[in-house]
This record gives C-alpha cells, sequence and structure tokens, in this order.
C-alpha cells in the first residue's frame, strides 16, 4: 500500500497525516508524549483534516492528559535498587558481580538478579536485559496464541516479537502473521492476550469498525478493561518516534 505524509497545525498541534488507500479517516493519539497521527483516503485534502481534528480537540486534550499523568519508568542506571517490570510487577534491580557468563534471574517475588561481569558496560546491560525479556516473551507467547486459537477459531499461521514505536502489535491479515511488541513482555499477562486477541480479529475486520467491535465482544467481552490496564502502567523512559 503506498502512502506519503505531511504535517499540519491544529491549535498549536502538529498533527502527522498519512494518506493511504484506505475508505475512512482514522485518528490516533500515541503515547508517550501524545503526538496526533491521522490517516485518511488519498482524496481528503488537508482543510477537510483539519475540520475533522478540530472537531475531536477535546477528545484529542484529554488522550494527551492522560498520558502526560501517566508514570514513566525511570531511566535505566543499572544499579541496585532501580525498579523494572515484568508481566505487570515491580523488580527491584540486585546487581551482583560474577566471573561466569552473564545472566538473569528472578529471585523471590521482588528481585531481579543482574548478575554480571566488572567489566560489562551500560549498553552490555541493556542488551542483557533486552534479550532477557525478549527470551521470556519467546517462552509465554506461543502458549498465548494456542489459547485463543482454540477461544476463537482463528488460526494464527506465524508470530513475531519485534520492538515498535507506535504500536502494540501488528498483523497480516492475508498471510494471518501477527507481530507483538516486546514491550509487553513487562505489563500484565491480560495486556499481552488483548493485543494477540485485537490482532486475530483483524483477520476478520482490518478497520476498527462496529464489526471489528462486535468481534472483540464475542471473543473478549472484558477487552476494555484490559486496554485500560495496558493504558495504566509506566510507559518507557525512552523517546518515542513517529
Amino acid at each position: 500500500m503506498t502512502t506519503s505524509e505531511s504535517i499540519i497545525t491544529v491549535n498549536g498541534l502538529p498533527v502527522r497525516i498519512v494518506r493511504k488507500r484506505i475508505k475512512n479517516i482514522h485518528l490516533a493519539v500515541y503515547p508517550p508524549n501524545g503526538s496526533v497521527r491521522v490517516s485518511v483516503p488519498e482524496f481528503i485534502d488537508d482543510e477537510a483534516v483539519r475540520l475533522a481534528v478540530v472537531s475531536k480537540f477535546d477528545w484529542i486534550e484529554r488522550q494527551i492528559k492522560s498520558f502526560e499523568d501517566q508514570p514513566r519508568q525511570s531511566v535505566c542506571e543499572f544499579v541496585s535498587g532501580e525498579s523494572h517490570y515484568y508481566l505487570g510487577c515491580k523488580y527491584l534491580l540486585d546487581v551482583v558481580y560474577t566471573s561466569k557468563h552473564p545472566f538473569i534471574e528472578i529471585r523471590g517475588r521482588k528481585t531481579l538478579a543482574l548478575n554480571i561481569n566488572k567489566a560489562t558496560s551500560l549498553e552490555g546491560c541493556k542488551e542483557l536485559l533486552k534479550e532477557w525479556y525478549r527470551k521470556e516473551m519467546k517462552r509465554i507467547l506461543p502458549g498465548v496464541v494456542r489459547k485463543w486459537e482454540v477461544k476463537t477459531g482463528l488460526q494464527v499461521e506465524s508470530f513475531g516479537i519485534k520492538r515498535m514505536k507506535t504500536k502494540w502489535g501488528s498483523c497480516n491479515p492475508l498471510h494471518r502473521r501477527i507481530w507483538l511488541n516486546l514491550e509487553l513482555i513487562k505489563k500484565p499477562i491480560n495486556c499481552l492476550e488483548y493485543v494477540v486477541v485485537h490482532e486475530m480479529v483483524h483477520f476478520l475486520e482490518r478497520t476498527h469498525n462496529d464489526n471489528f467491535l462486535f468481534h472483540m465482544n464475542r471473543m473478549m467481552p472484558n477487552w476494555r478493561i484490559f486496554r485500560e490496564q495496558l493504558r495504566q502502567f509506566p510507559l518507557a523512559h525512552e523517546n518515542w518516534l513517529y
């Protein structure tokens, strides 16, 4: 699908316009700082987009305010006592020096032990934690997908994990392939399941219209609770770009 992008300003707010071969206007506000993006059909001009944004401006401001109020994860320095999240639980880091190959383990209910060499750099710690998160998500995700294949009657041909800047998940409905944001391993398991089901429902309906909502309500009646839960958990400290 070919796309083109441009930026306009509405009431002092930058708005990114993405023109695609679609039928309707889709407006979204993204974390962490409330960036506004509007996907529109190719024939829609900037003035029509401006009017659409103005008509939703109160809602946009509420979304931006909710992101401003949402707690942020602190910048990782990888020192003992700092907080890290795993499956919705907060763990305190315990840095342990070892002569063995560096590794991460959970100790008890509150401690994430970072076993590193004294020569391990900050970047090395970041990479070690990222790969541990990836390994854990690879371990958990197959069971989540299989569970919801049984519940929904939909089949996922393939799934994967990657870091995403603007989405919790994405899919290719034609090939029945889904991708999940690595950040989801930090959230409660219900949030991960919600995103999996959300992407699976796109196999049946590509847009977020009434038909999409019908299938979400049918397959996961409490999905709105899980979506809100996902929004309430601390955002990554990173500078997300759009």
